[in-house]
């Protein structure tokens, strides 16, 4: 197995891996700072929530921030697991498309060049939403005693 294939391959292993993670944990949290928010009340406390399916879970800033920081990973290891496996899959591509209209190293980078450009507007848009949202928290009343 050559240097390329290796590497292809632990990307792709590693990305499955990121993945499963997201997905155990995002199940044991309850949701995803992604789809929660983070709050502050009258008297500047801050709180943060996770969010899945419409409902919302309180938890710690780190509970949170990490939760925001592993689903801004997954859009770069998604991009980077469908990168890894294009590689792979360039010879037998490039050799079936020999007739076709678009020949086959061109398919190949029309396709990365997508899968790049989603992985980054997909990334750059999550992160914006974590930093807008520690950045400007929305403003509640919250009763005192509730947290």
């Amino acid at each position: 197995m050559d240097r390329k294939t290796r590497i292809c391959i632990w990307v792709i292993v590693v990305g499955l891996a990121n993945f499963l993670a997201y997905t155990v944990v995002y199940t044991s949290l309850g949701g995803d700072a992604m789809n929660g928010y983070v709050q502050v009340d009258s008297g500047g406390v801050r709180h943060y929530y996770l969010g899945a399916k419409g409902a919302a879970r309180p938890v710690s800033a780190g509970w949170w921030t990490y939760s925001a920081v592993h689903s801004i990973s997954i859009w770069i290891t998604v991009g980077a697991v469908l990168l890894a496996m294009l590689t792979l899959a360039k010879e037998r591509i490039v050799s079936s498309m020999h007739s076709s209209i678009v020949r086959g190293r061109t398919f190949i980078t029309v396709l990365a060049t997508i899968v790049t450009l989603i992985s980054v507007l997909v990334t750059a848009r999550f992160l914006i939403h974590m930093v807008r949202q520690l950045t400007s928290p929305a403003s509640v009343a919250i009763s005192a005693g509730a947290s």
